[in-house]
């Protein structure tokens, strides 16, 4: 693991057709999580335009397809993460297929909501769809990633990782739950499990990276509900419109984007691993203590989320709750 910037040509405002510029993807196969809603669809459309053979997989196959709106270079199947025999039925198809998979994004998420929800297993929700439905999905898949001779899992993460902690003594916040909290955890999960990947399979030609987008809610309208939490968290103006500044992490979905596809396909990476990506660049690793403020959203690596025996353990646990 090589947890320190590259110092790449590209900026925090750099969009995914800046970071590909140049990056010729044709013969690749890729597959996209959600990969037909904001962030996932941009990050599509970006990897097909370069060239890329790209699957959407999505829960809803019909809603996918009208958001790609029947794009060139790009397949819709259908997966439920929280589902298991979802995710190896759609695991079975592309190895029976034959394909080999270059790139795997894991990008579909949940909305963190007031009250704890949970799946048909009993599983917290947010760790269930971003984590273990990733984690299964993975695996599965590591005979298509293994044939590409050399390929690529990208997971996409948050800065909230830096504040995250595995609760190991209840997952499923049976104890008590608060949504921030839980969407911290499934955020640490997905950095914790690409330092994992990597160490396991990067001698086999895995490389595994974790990406923080920035936050992005879009240009609006947005949600009357949310727009007083937007203000107090400095991310619309006294009228409701989204301030977009990259430099404080707040930015557009093309810029969102960016940081994705950089983990995904750029060369600039090639022959390292298991690191955190931030502003299209390895981030920074920084272990102080930082306040979250309406100018200032610190999302740095820190040496906890990259903790490898916390990888190893989550790996271990993850198992077991799949069996």
């Amino acid at each position: 693991m090589r947890q320190a910037p590259l110092h790449t040509p590209f900026t925090a405002a750099s969009t995914a057709d800046d970071v590909l510029k140049g990056v010729d993807l044709s013969g690749r196969e890729a597959i996209v999580t959600g990969g037909h809603s904001r962030l996932g669809r941009e990050v599509t459309r970006a990897l097909a335009a370069a060239g890329a053979a790209v699957t959407v997989a999505a829960r809803d196959p019909e809603r996918a397809a009208a958001a790609v709106d029947g794009s060139p270079g790009i397949r819709i199947e259908q997966l439920d993460l929280t589902d298991p025999a979802s995710v190896d039925a759609f695991a079975a198809r592309w190895i029976d297929s034959g394909r080999p998979l270059h790139m795997l994004v894991n990008n579909a998420a949940v909305l963190f909501g007031p009250e704890l929800r949970l799946d048909a297993r009993g599983h917290e929700l947010a760790l269930s769809t971003s984590h273990l439905g990733h984690f299964q999905l993975t695996r599965a898949l590591l005979p298509a990633l293994r044939a590409a001779g050399g390929a690529r899992v990208l997971t996409v993460t948050s800065g909230a990782a830096r504040i995250g902690a595995i609760h190991w003594d209840d997952l499923n916040f049976a104890g008590g739950y608060h949504p921030v909290t839980a969407y911290a955890q499934s955020k640490r999960a997905n950095v914790l499990f690409t330092v994992e990947l990597d160490r396991r399979y990067a001698e086999e030609g895995i490389r595994a990276f974790a990406a923080h987008p920035g936050v992005i809610i879009g240009p609006g309208p947005h949600d009357p509900a949310r727009v007083e939490s937007y203000r107090a968290q400095g991310l619309v103006d006294d009228n409701g419109v989204t301030i977009i500044d990259p430099q404080a992490g707040k930015k557009t979905v093309e810029q969102g984007a960016a940081t994705i596809v950089f983990g995904a396909a750029s060369p600039l990476l090639d022959g390292i691993g298991g690191v955190y990506l931030k502003d299209n660049d390895v981030a920074v690793l920084d272990d102080e203590q930082r306040p979250i403020t309406q100018d200032s959203i610190p999302a740095d690596a820190n040496s906890a989320m990259l903790d490898p025996e916390d990888a190893r353990r989550l790996w271990d646990v993850s198992e077991q709750l799949l069996a």
